[in-house]
């Protein structure tokens, strides 16, 4: 969605809002195409002071694996976002403020960056998910396994002494 910022950054104390639908089913994360859905982005651009505020929030379903057993999951997910606008920089070193060369501002790079960089690091069905065991493939969230567990073999030596 392009912004249009010339009416906000000329007039102190206006606020626009906006709202749009941002398609992002081309994405891929995990060699996975997450986004089945298009991601919900509603806020407001605001003039305080010869600055703009950009505010937004971001509300999404993933559509993953989880990480720990690979059972499909629908994770809804809400980003909220926050930029600071300006028109020229005073410090070129500043990384809090966002540079505005034209006065027409693509939100759509700086919403989907928002979102892959607030994205969880791991994807789990539930936060107290067990996994599958790694050698039988048995989903422990159901099932314990009868699986013997590997022996460190820096330690087998002392593994033979406790079986005899």
């Amino acid at each position: 969605m392009i912004l249009d910022l010339e009416p906000i950054f000329n007039n102190e104390g206006m606020i626009r809002e906006f709202s749009y639908e941002l398609d992002l089913s081309a994405q891929q994360l995990s060699g996975v195409k997450p986004f089945t859905t298009p991601v919900k982005v509603s806020g407001t651009a605001g003039n305080y002071t010869d600055i703009v505020e950009l505010r937004a929030k971001a509300e999404f379903v993933l559509e993953m694996n989880c990480d720990r057993c690979a059972k499909e999951i629908s994770l809804p997910l809400k980003v909220d976002i926050f930029h600071t606008l300006v028109t020229h920089l005073n410090d070129e070193s500043n990384d809090e403020l966002l540079l505005v060369n034209e006065l027409r501002f693509d939100l759509d790079p700086l919403i989907t960056e928002d979102i892959f960089l607030d994205l969880p690091a791991k994807f789990l069905c539930k936060e107290d998910c067990k996994g599958m065991c790694h050698k039988c493939g048995k989903d422990l969230n159901t099932d314990s396994c009868s699986c013997k567990k590997d022996v460190d073999p820096r330690l087998a030596a002392l593994a033979q002494l406790l079986d005899n």
